[in-house]
């Protein structure tokens, strides 16, 4: 990391420190976290195919670990509220305390709930014993949406979440007006900043249409010179990422919480990643 001052470097550490990371329900992964810290938070994502089943299937066995887990709960992969009360008993079971509900990326709702907001107010109806829920957000925009429809939806869920998970950002300024941006508007939850973790470039730019946390990736495909950038080698690493969002004023006033850090289930190297820098900035 590039040279940096002693507050930007204990914020960095403190904010790295609490990350967690994002796991992709395939077979054998509850194999492959053993080195990550027992008390470190997985989220669990929700495959387009396979569902919430594989989703809390997952969980279950990284629990069995001694994780805590935060399972994503895709509103398009929920059949209505039987399954979702059937959801809700499971998590129960489980112990799961938090759940993170993003829409998904079904072409086509499986049921009743066409978007996150609709599944969030029949958590409300239903009634839960989750202590937090999460809902996303889309610092630097999505393909298909309007940035002013993206934060008209964002004021409709404030208040049936406790927290906001970002897609993956790249661009600290936009990500800092954005912030700005919705503390004007009195959203005043927390955020956990998407982080891409370090990756093969090619595989980071490949992997993300298929594995369900496309908005972003698909995104720069519209956006050529920050595509440009993350091609300029081999590998990508965060760094000077976390270093600008660090430096910038605003955010280091606002509700950022720390990182999700999608590691596209490269938890080895980038735990390794995560442990060094933390130790570098000792």
């Amino acid at each position: 990391m590039k040279e940096i001052s002693d507050a930007t470097a204990k914020r960095i550490k403190e904010d790295l420190e609490k990350s967690y990371m994002e796991i992709i329900p395939v077979p054998g992964i509850e194999d492959k976290v053993d080195p990550l810290p027992s008390d470190m938070y997985l989220a669990v994502t929700c495959s387009p195919t396979k569902g919430v089943d594989e989703t809390l299937d997952l969980s279950e066995k990284l629990i069995g670990k001694g994780f805590k887990v935060t399972p994503h709960i895709a509103s398009k992969c929920v059949s209505g509220e039987k399954h979702l009360e059937t959801i809700i008993k499971k998590l129960d079971e489980l112990g799961i305390e938090s759940i993170f509900v993003p829409g998904g990326d079904r072409p086509e709702p499986m049921g009743d709930f066409k978007n996150a907001s609709d599944l969030l107010r029949a958590l409300k109806k239903l009634g839960h014993n989750l202590n937090k829920i999460g809902m996303a957000a889309h610092p630097e925009g999505h393909p298909d949406v309007s940035d002013e429809v993206l934060m008209e939806a964002l004021d409709e869920k404030k208040d049936l979440a406790d927290f906001i998970v970002t897609q993956m950002c790249f661009d600290a300024e936009i990500l800092n007006d954005w912030m700005t941006q919705i503390h004007k508007k009195g959203i005043q939850l927390p955020v956990w900043v998407g982080l891409p973790g370090v990756i093969e470039r090619g595989r980071l730019l490949k992997t993300s249409l298929r594995i369900g946390v496309g908005d972003s990736l698909r995104f720069l495909r519209k956006k050529s010179q920050v595509a440009t950038e993350l091609m300029k080698s081999s590998i990508y690493n965060p760094n000077d990422l976390l270093r600008d969002i660090t430096e910038q004023n605003d955010i280091n006033t606002s509700n950022l919480a720390g990182y999700h850090i999608y590691c596209f289930n490269q938890i080895e190297t980038t735990e390794k990643w995560r442990t060094d820098t933390i130790s570098s900035l000792n």
